[in-house]
């Protein structure tokens, strides 16, 4: 398949805005050459004719006019990003330069790339896979040292390697398999079943981890949603301004202050949990407050983890109350129960009631969020949820939904690989199921692929990517 229009495209790389440098990028066969015509050595040299891997400073002109002193990064096919000529023009980050830059390549050949076309030629010119394209992406976004960390290895190939094992060696007996059909008559066996069996259990098993590992992945790349639930009044949106630093929801003492949900954002040792502040559960005649209840209902369905905040001074059996509503609608979420506004009650009160709510179906955490005390027992426990420990340096971790929903088809027709060997079905029926598994595999590093998927892909990413 081929997909590129030969056309040289050009793209201002960096972030928009004024800077200190921009980058601006032109691909294709006349890279070089649409830069030559602009670009002014100051030694009295023809950047068409110096070697890849080169940097040269001059200026840009526009005509006799100059437009800003810059330098010039030649890399030439097949040994740059995209896998074609290509130049990277470092200039002052003027937002004027820029475009002016810009609008000089496009007069003089060059055409605006679309977003993520750079990475799409790279793709489509062998200098990486699927995978790795989308690890690009992943790494552009990363926002935490563990986001960062797994769309490295993703980009370096670290998934696309597992993946490339798992097609070679069911390539491998697919084709034996495929060879005694040819030989049906003689009634010969070139494919050992007792190996392929082996290997087609080897398989499962990897394809199992990988597919386990999308729930952590999942977490480290677009964080953990938790939901903080409770009466009002209970201290929820105190609670969410202490773990932000900052004020970001009204606090007062009238119930039903929050009516809506407020969402925001912390790291926490590396991770990132979106922190939702919900309207107090209660019963109400107020309009507008019961529709921010029935949104707090549908932000606890969308929730990783659910803080149930109570009031120390309130009574146990209306604590239970609450703290049985609450489970009774949110299946098997992680659930933490917070007793806030310990500082408001006696030593030997407290201690009468923890020890009366302590349960192993739920984490018990005790806190006075007004006096900020005990919060870093939460935030450890909010990390414990998440076993970031589990994640090791070389652990494939997958991400992305594209790549698990491909994954779960691949063990769909795995198992039924493993099912037709166990009840000895003919060898054309296997080869049928292996082929499945490999072309499923073959989605995710893009061995098959169409030109609507990589527009889906490809259409996300920035423009100078």
């Amino acid at each position: 398949m081929n997909m590129i229009d030969q056309a040289t495209i050009c793209a201002i790389s960096t972030a928009p805005g004024n800077g200190a440098i921009a980058i601006i990028r032109l691909s294709g066969s006349e890279a070089v050459n649409i830069c030559s015509k602009l670009f002014k050595p100051v030694k009295n040299i023809n950047i068409s004719e110096q070697k890849a891997n080169t940097v040269h400073f001059g200026t840009i002109n526009d005509n006799n006019k100059i437009i800003d002193e810059v330098l010039v990064s030649i890399f030439k096919n097949p040994h740059s990003y995209t896998g074609e000529d290509l130049v990277e023009v470092a200039c002052h980050g003027s937002l004027y330069i820029q475009q002016k830059i810009l609008q000089l390549f496009i007069n003089n050949g060059a055409r605006m790339a679309k977003p993520g076309e750079f990475t799409m030629r790279a793709f489509l010119n062998g200098k990486m896979d699927l995978s790795q394209a989308e690890g690009v992406a992943d790494l552009i976004a990363s926002t935490t040292e563990a986001s960062h960390r797994v769309a490295v290895q993703q980009m370096r190939g670290g998934f696309s390697n597992e993946i490339k094992i798992l097609r070679d060696r069911l390539l491998k007996f697919t084709s034996l398999i495929e060879l005694e059909l040819d030989f049906s008559e003689e009634d010969v066996e070139f494919a050992d079943r007792s190996e392929l069996k082996k290997l087609v259990d080897g398989i499962n098993s990897l394809l199992s981890r990988l597919i386990k590992s999308f729930e952590l992945g999942n977490v480290i790349k677009n964080g953990v949603p938790v939901a903080i639930v409770g009466n009002p009044n209970v201290g929820k949106s105190t609670l969410l301004n202490i773990l932000l630093n900052e004020k970001r929801a009204i606090v007062s003492e009238i119930p039903g202050t929050t009516r809506d949900f407020i969402e925001d954002t912390i790291n926490i040792k590396g991770i990132n949990f979106r922190f939702i502040d919900t309207a107090g559960l209660r019963e109400t005649q107020d309009t507008i407050e019961t529709l921010g209840i029935e949104k707090t209902y549908e932000k606890i369905n969308l929730a990783s983890i659910v803080l149930l905040l109570v009031d120390a001074q309130d009574e146990i059996k209306n604590i239970e109350n609450q703290i049985n509503n609450i489970k009774n609608i949110i299946d098997d979420k992680k659930f933490i129960v917070i007793v806030n506004k310990t500082d408001k009650i006696s030593e030997t009160e407290l201690n009468t009631k923890i020890n009366s709510l302590k349960n192993k179906n739920y984490s018990l955490i005790e806190i006075s969020a007004i006096k900020n005390l005990n919060i870093e027992t939460l935030t450890k426990e909010l990390i414990n949820t998440v076993n970031l420990s589990s994640l090791n340096t070389n652990d494939v971790i997958v991400t992305n939904a594209r790549h698990y929903e491909a994954l779960v088809k691949a063990q769909e027709n795995i198992l039924r690989v493993i099912q037709g060997l166990e009840d000895n079905i003919s060898g054309d029926f296997v080869a049928m199921d292996i082929r499945q598994v490999l072309h499923y595999l073959g989605e995710i590093t893009g061995k098959i692929t169409t030109n609507e998927v990589l527009g889906n892909i490809f259409e996300n990413f920035c423009i100078g990517k």
